[in-house]
């Protein structure tokens, strides 16, 4: 049986050194918003090439936490439209609406399944203020592209950085781009936690001031309250653990990327869509960090099935499209054919730090006899 992805056996490397961690927190008797997160918050922005980076409790609080502080900031104003890809992970468009502001789906490149810069300038309107740019499965999306539209139009640029930790275009990395970027360390991502856990970074010192006091309680200062806030906070545990396999990352993504460069080599099976073009291949092998590795198929079920018997197991990222949720019934009546083929045809074979060499020759066999 070949896993998906085998958590155990990923934090099983570094045992000793998050058992080390835990047992340091413990220790010291300070459990919340102590030296482990202010750490790993230096860290992680460093790693990232940004100014400051605040932890919190999530990646969803990440993106809702960056709207409301640009909204409490006067940059952003209820009714505001926000442009996002219309293939993306739900939470997307979960913190935009949770702002009361408007989404305002775009269609994605059908080959890297990111935002693109020429639909997304189409889709701008007077009412525009900001762009969601989704690194979607590992792969950065075109930022200076985005970039220079944004300063074009006066608009805002949040990069949803969740699947793209160490990502990078021209050696600078993902969460350096944007006006502010938000990651999601769930325990499945690249860098991922023992539990939820999440991050902002940004060069903009007041908003990063901005997020820390909304994300705890909309306190500057303590019992003393500028912002009708909430509770969202790095936990000081997680914050150790991450410390840890952050000084691993580097290592695990070049594991990620021979595995992805051994599928791209291997399966020849004309069936299947591969996620690179030959042309682009060498070049986005060097950033891409293969969160996922997805493929597209007209027969996606059969394939699916197929590799089942095989032994392989496999996922969807992700079945149903935003405007297809019932959590967005107004959208149902609207079309968007790129995204709703990619999404019927998507499928995600195992990828990760542990992955070993018979388990990648047997992905690759099992797919190159699907007929």
């Amino acid at each position: 049986m070949v896993p998906f992805l085998d958590l155990k056996a990923i934090n099983a490397q570094y045992r000793d050194e998050l058992a080390d961690a835990a047992t340091r927190v413990i220790d010291s008797g300070w459990y919340i918003q102590g030296t482990e997160v202010r750490a790993f918050e230096e860290e992680f922005a460093e790693y990232c090439g940004s100014k400051h980076c605040i932890g919190v409790a999530n990646g969803l609080d990440a993106l809702i936490l960056t709207l409301r502080a640009w909204k409490e900031m006067g940059m952003l104003n209820e009714g505001d439209e926000v442009i996002v890809p219309a293939n993306t992970y739900i939470a997307s468009i979960l913190a935009i609406t949770e702002n009361r502001l408007k989404p305002v789906l775009v269609e994605p490149d059908e080959v890297s399944f990111n935002l693109c810069s020429e639909k997304a300038a189409s889709a701008i309107t007077p009412r525009t203020k900001a762009i969601v740019a989704v690194h979607l499965y590992g792969q950065i999306s075109p930022m200076p592209e985005l970039m220079r539209l944004a300063e074009e139009h006066g608009l805002l640029v949040l990069e949803d950085s969740a699947q793209a930790h160490g990502a990078s275009i021209d050696s600078r990395k993902a969460g350096s781009w944007g006006h502010a970027a938000g990651f999601s360390f769930y325990p499945g991502k690249n860098l991922g936690a023992l539990g939820d856990a999440g991050a902002v970074t940004t060069d903009d010192q007041e908003l990063a001031k901005t997020i820390r006091a909304l994300a705890n309680y909309g306190s500057h200062e303590k019992y003393q309250n500028l912002y009708q806030g909430i509770n969202s906070r790095l936990d000081e545990i997680q914050a150790a653990m991450l410390r840890v396999k952050l000084r691993y990352l580097e290592d695990e993504i070049a594991h990620r990327r021979s595995v992805a460069d051994a599928y791209l080599n291997g399966i020849s099976n004309t069936e299947i869509c591969l996620p690179l073009q030959s042309n682009t291949r060498q070049k986005i092998l060097s950033t891409h960090v293969w969160h996922l590795f997805v493929v597209r198929c007209q027969h996606r079920e059969m394939l699916r099935k197929h590799l089942e018997r095989k032994g392989i197991k496999t996922l969807i990222h992700y079945p149903i499209p935003p405007h297809k949720q019932e959590a967005y019934h107004e959208w149902c009546v609207q079309s968007y054919p790129i995204s709703e083929l990619i999404h019927e045809q998507i499928l995600s074979l195992p990828i990760g730090p542990t992955l070993i060499k018979s388990d990648v020759e047997a992905v690759i066999q099992a797919v190159n006899s699907f007929r």
